[in-house]
C-alpha cells in the first residue's frame, strides 16, 4: 500500500513560492478565474464570486495524493508584490503505469516573466522525485500557443495533435498531447 504524497511546503523557488491554497487567496484567485482572456482555453467560463468560492474550497483540500485520480493544486504567490498570480497542478493518472499529468494557469498580469515555466517545474518535480512518477503529460488546445511554449521550455514534447478531437466552447477544437519522461526530465 502507498503512503500518502504530502510534499513539505511552501516551496520556494528562485522566485516564487508554491503552496497550498488558503481561505485568505480568494481575492487574488478571484482576479484570475474571472477573467475571459484565462479561461479562453479552460473549461470553464469567467467564474462569478460565488462559483471562485466553490473552486477555492475544494483546491484548499488538494495538498496531499492517496489515490489515483486525484490532484494536488498549489497556489503560486510572487513574494515580491506579496499576491498569488497563479496556480499548478499535479494530477495521478495511473499507478501501475507511473504517469501523471500537469497543468497551470497564470494570471495575465504577470505573463512574460516567466512565472508558468518557474512553476510548473516545481510539480514536474513533485511528480517525478516526490511521486516516482515516469512520464507527465500535459494537454492543451493547440492554439494556445504561450502554454505550448511553456511546456517546450520545460523540455517537454509534442506527441500528439488530436484534430477536432471535441467541441469546444460551440467550436471544434484540436488537442495537443505533451509528455516527459523521468530520465529525460533529470538529463535536459
Amino acid at each position: 500500500m502507498r503512503n500518502v504524497f504530502r510534499p513539505d511546503f511552501p516551496i520556494r523557488t528562485e522566485r516564487l513560492t508554491v503552496q497550498p491554497f488558503t481561505a485568505a487567496d480568494f481575492d487574488d484567485l478571484y482576479a484570475i478565474r474571472s477573467r475571459d482572456d484565462v479561461t479562453r482555453y479552460l473549461y470553464a467560463e469567467p467564474e462569478t464570486p460565488e462559483q471562485v468560492q466553490e473552486v477555492l474550497a475544494r483546491k484548499i483540500g488538494q495538498a496531499t495524493l492517496d489515490a489515483v485520480g486525484e490532484s494536488v493544486s498549489l497556489a503560486v504567490v510572487w513574494p515580491e508584490v506579496d499576491r498569488v498570480i497563479g496556480e499548478v497542478h499535479l494530477e495521478w493518472l495511473s499507478e501501475e503505469h507511473r504517469q501523471g499529468e500537469i497543468g497551470f494557469v497564470i494570471n495575465p498580469e504577470f505573463h512574460g516573466h516567466g512565472f508558468a515555466t518557474e512553476a510548473a517545474e516545481v510539480v514536474l518535480r513533485l511528480g517525478f522525485d516526490g511521486l516516482g512518477l515516469h512520464r507527465i503529460i500535459g494537454r492543451l488546445d493547440s492554439r494556445n500557443a504561450g502554454s505550448a511554449r511553456v511546456l517546450e521550455k520545460l523540455g517537454m514534447r509534442c506527441e500528439a495533435h488530436f484534430r477536432h478531437d471535441e467541441i469546444f466552447k460551440g467550436e471544434w477544437s484540436d488537442q495537443l498531447v505533451y509528455a516527459i519522461l523521468d530520465d529525460e526530465w533529470r538529463t535536459r
